[in-house]
């Protein structure tokens, strides 16, 4: 899966967000959730494909599971932020899988919300990283 909607031109507002999850059901929730409110939203259904988009795309945040097949959310999000490029993009880990804080921090995510979650929730955390991280790119 790629892009869900088309791509707005940043300067003007548009704000993309990159959701990695291996089902279907729960892209497509996302996606419309987040479509609704004026997200461009990307899709992928692995890590690989998530990391791919992130170099690629270069989105506002990112919205991560943690079981993938292939290579694990959490391993997925240290690489990104290891790599210059993608290290300044948020990463929220949304799962049904028991974490403990010591991963969320040894994965370098900015935000755990485990699943399930009420929308508000999901919106709320997106939208605090999203202003925290312009207010960073503008400093």
């Amino acid at each position: 899966m790629s892009n869900y909607s088309s791509r707005p031109d940043r300067e003007n507002g548009g704000i993309s967000i990159l959701i990695v999850d291996d089902d279907a059901l729960n892209l497509k929730l996302f996606a419309s959730i987040l479509a609704r409110r004026g997200y461009r939203v990307l899709l992928a259904m692995d890590a690989e494909r998530g990391l791919e988009l992130a170099r690629q795309e270069q989105p506002d945040l990112i919205v991560m599971d943690i079981q993938l097949p292939g290579m694990s959310g959490l391993d997925a999000a240290r690489q990104l932020k290891a790599e210059a490029e993608t290290a300044a993009i948020p990463v929220i880990i949304a799962t049904a899988f028991l974490v403990d804080e010591e991963q969320i921090r040894a994965s370098a995510c900015d935000r755990y919300l485990p699943k399930p979650f009420a929308t508000a929730d999901l919106i709320s955390a997106i939208d605090t990283l999203v202003a925290r991280a312009g207010s960073a790119a503008a400093a």
